[in-house]
């Protein structure tokens, strides 16, 4: 075939000149040059400001989380709710190959299980919306899980003595659709209710 007649042919190599100044190439060790670098940065202090600066960073990245963008105190107090109803889009077998139930099935968890605590969505910057956190765990029959949108969780728990946690990035907030905070989400028979209130 004519391609491998090409690959096949003789090679011939053919001098095309210089086309820019040339120099030598210098390889340094990059590994010389990062111990040299970090020499330097050493004797001039700053190694230990990037240091410190580095350090302090990550704990006020710890101590004070970005706020959860998107979410406003609550101006009118609303009730919506969630059906956690999902379809499988493939079969659920057992271990040995029979299936339990066939993809397209509709599936409720509050079929077989409840919920064992309420979520509180509050913003821990604005005091009202804290001392509501406090009245409503204290009030509340079922155990309650706090939950920051904006604020200084580690400065919570030490307060309060019990575990704060962060809807890190939103990732909760979306789930729930939530816009506003305060915010309670609860189960209510087989769909979940989601509470925006006005403190």
């Amino acid at each position: 075939s004519l391609i491998f007649l090409v690959f096949c042919g003789p090679l011939q190599a053919e001098d095309l000149g210089v086309i820019g100044p040339t120099y030598e190439i210098a390889e340094r060790d990059l590994i010389a040059v990062i111990q040299e670098k970090l020499r330097h940065l050493e004797r001039t202090g700053e190694l230990d400001r990037m240091q410190e600066d580095y350090k302090r960073k990550v704990l006020d990245g710890i101590e004070r989380p970005k706020p959860v963008p998107g979410i406003r105190p609550t101006e009118t107090a609303r009730t919506y709710y969630i059906d956690p109803t999902f379809t499988l889009d493939r079969n659920v077998q057992d271990e040995h190959g029979r299936i339990l139930y066939p993809a397209g099935t509709k599936i409720n968890p509050f079929d077989y299980d409840r919920m064992s605590k309420v979520l509180l969505f509050f913003d821990g910057r604005d005091e009202k919306q804290v001392e509501f956190a406090k009245r409503f765990m204290a009030e509340s029959a079922l155990p309650v899980k706090p939950i920051l949108v904006a604020g200084e969780p580690l400065k919570l728990m030490r307060e309060w003595k019990r575990e704060v946690f962060y809807d890190q990035g939103g990732a909760l907030s979306r789930r729930f659709s939530i816009t506003q905070s305060p915010a309670v989400v609860s189960q209510e028979g087989k769909r979940i209710r989601v509470d925006e209130i006005r403190p």
